[in-house]
């Protein structure tokens, strides 16, 4: 029975990951040991050989342990400063540590670039019969995609100084951009007459406010504030992508999508596929942003409209207690182990959603590796988009709870399918509140909530990767202005809206921190992936009942163990490199937006 205690705290517990936060005489205990675990990893890998038999491979099974071991310890000190650096932007001490983390994650970095070379210079007969032995077969994909990886990089001493040198480079730059968000501060005055100064996430809440006007003076705001820091965003952007392209270089990578697509175990004709599978069925999805612009009384939507509620009524927020109850009662018709599971995070406090200044903007999800636990991040307003994000973000939790018995190396799935499981959560909850709508004006509603989702996936995210391709192309030949990044933001929304809106957000690229995060190159196309494969999911969901839960688990355990090709090949068997399942995939959404055009046609 998945019961929720109440109240349902609004704050997440870090103190029983590591007490005293970023003051913690545990934490610094634990990084200690992080650091005697790498130079222990280092010294063994300095000295050792590539194996010249199968039975030399059982020196390293020792060290595949550790390795594993520290990547895990890595992976826990991230995420709790990560956490801490999301409450309290203005957390120096946190700030610090996560560049001494980052320090960690180089050296640990460095590590398995010599040991890449282990392998890459390891004769292929011994090889196999490594991956066979009881150590290596658990990781096996690992191992084999890591050896294959290593032949494309640059010599190890060489990609060991290139990861040393992007501590305070390459990273310094990421992290620079939460220096650049702790500055930006919005004056609202509320209804009362009250004026507060809203942080980048309170104030991004505001744009999907009921009330078109407080939505249309805060996006005014919001985009003047973004400007005035948007030489500072520039200047970080430009050295993030000339980092990227002078390393792509010395490797001889042509493609700028070569290491993207590799972090997400995925060919370009998928991608391509897929983007051309979207193309085809935007005719529908303008309709639908022509419906609701009529709905709404205006001749065109204005960005700030297009993830805004129908209706303009105060009565849209909801209560934090009664979300949580709704996704739980909405996993347990899907599965039980998911709704106890979700329950579970609740009741141990592992989600951060107060709605208070300080906070970065935005959500995640966050695994601590060696705890095997989760912590969420958002802020909480009590719209409709809030509780799709919370329903998210627990996806991811989920997915990560459904590998804490794997080894580490296996659990390590890439961005991509973990959309799959979060997207997948918010369909759950999305469609259970469809089908059991009480009215019709109930129905139009949820049904709006769930066709802006496939807007975002199809249309903005479409834009981000419009936008991030053509500035790494212009990025070649220098640097870009800010002027020149926000002519290129507005010209890619145009396109993937097909001209459909009265008003953009030309500064988008600063606003948005998934362009400056340093791990993961190019997040945004892995949204509309994880996106689609769970419309997929869920269509055969329906089609087989109760039964198709444990399935869903089996396929989720596999993520980390195989490309997304083969996962789909040996769960769904289907091709994903054929616009055939990604047609069907679109088709689930087109399908949402047709119901809204009927049920709207003689409003």
């Amino acid at each position: 029975m998945s019961t929720l205690k109440q109240p349902v705290s609004l704050t997440w517990d870090l103190e029983s990951v590591f007490p005293g936060g970023s003051d913690s005489a545990e934490f610094q205990n634990y990084l200690q040991q992080l650091d005697k675990s790498i130079k222990e990893l280092e010294q063994f890998v300095k000295q050792a050989s590539a194996p010249a038999s199968v039975e030399e491979t059982k020196g390293f099974d020792e060290f595949l342990d550790k390795l594993q071991e520290a990547a895990a310890k890595a992976g826990q000190a991230s995420s709790f400063i990560s956490c801490l650096t999301a409450q309290n932007v203005k957390d120096k001490k946190a700030v610090q540590l996560s560049d001494r983390i980052t320090s960690y994650k180089a050296q640990l970095q460095s590590v398995s670039a010599l040991f890449e070379n282990i392998l890459r210079s390891t004769p292929d007969e011994v090889f196999a019969g490594w991956i066979q032995g009881d150590k290596a077969s658990q990781i096996a994909f690992y191992l084999n995609e890591t050896r294959e990886k290593a032949k494309d990089k640059l010599p190890p001493e060489l990609e060991s100084l290139v990861l040393d040198l992007s501590i305070d480079g390459y990273h310094g730059w990421g992290e620079h951009y939460d220096t650049i968000v702790s500055k930006f501060s919005l004056p609202f005055t509320d209804e009362n007459g009250n004026t507060v100064n809203l942080s980048a996430g309170q104030a991004h809440n505001k744009l999907h406010d009921p009330d078109r006007s407080v939505r249309d003076e805060v996006f005014a705001q919001w985009e003047e504030k973004w400007s005035e820091l948007a030489d500072y965003g520039a200047d970080t952007l430009n050295r993030l992508a000339g980092f990227r392209l002078k390393l792509y270089n010395k490797r001889g990578w042509e493609d700028v999508l070569k290491e993207p697509l590799a972090y997400n175990r995925m060919t370009r004709q998928t991608l391509d596929a897929m983007w051309q599978a979207i193309t085809e069925s935007k005719a529908v999805f303008v309709k639908y942003l022509e419906r609701k612009a009529k709905l709404m009384g205006v001749e065109q939507l204005g960005w700030a409209d297009v993830e805004a509620p129908l209706g303009g009524t105060a009565g849209d927020q909801i209560p934090y207690g009664e979300a949580a109850e709704l996704i739980v009662k909405e996993f347990g018709g899907f599965s039980p182990k998911m709704a106890e599971f979700a329950a579970h995070a609740f009741n141990s406090s592992w989600i951060e959603a107060e709605d208070r200044s300080g906070k970065r903007p935005g959500g995640f999800c966050t695994t601590l590796s060696e705890s095997n636990e989760t912590r969420i991040f958002m802020t909480f307003g009590g719209t409709a988009s809030n509780v799709s994000t919370l329903a998210h973000e627990l996806g991811h939790a989920y997915h990560s709870f459904l590998l804490k018995e794997l080894p580490e190396f296996s659990r390590d799935y890439a961005m991509n399918v973990a959309e799959t499981a979060s997207t997948f959560a918010e369909n759950i909850l999305s469609s259970a509140q469809v089908a059991r709508a009480s009215s019709k004006e109930e129905k139009i509603k949820l049904l709006e909530e769930k066709v802006q989702r496939s807007v975002a996936f199809f249309m903005n995210i479409h834009a981000r990767f419009l936008f991030e391709t053509r500035f790494y192309e212009k990025r070649k030949e220098g640097l870009l202005s800010a002027e020149d990044l926000s002519g290129l933001m507005e010209e890619a929304q145009k396109e993937a809206f097909c001209d459909a809106l009265a008003s953009y957000h030309p500064h988008f690229w600063l606003s948005k921190l998934h362009f400056y995060i340093t791990d993961v190159p190019f997040y945004n196309f892995p949204y509309t992936f994880g996106f689609l494969f769970s419309n997929g999911l869920f269509a055969r969901a329906q089609a087989e009942g109760p039964a198709f839960a444990g399935k869903y688990d089996a396929l989720l355990e596999d993520t980390g163990r195989m490309t997304v090709e083969d996962l789909a090949k040996k769960h769904l068997n289907v091709d994903l490199t054929k616009p055939d399942f990604w047609r069907e995939a679109v088709a689930v959404s087109a399908a949402d937006v047709e119901q809204f055009l009927e049920l709207t046609k003689d409003l």
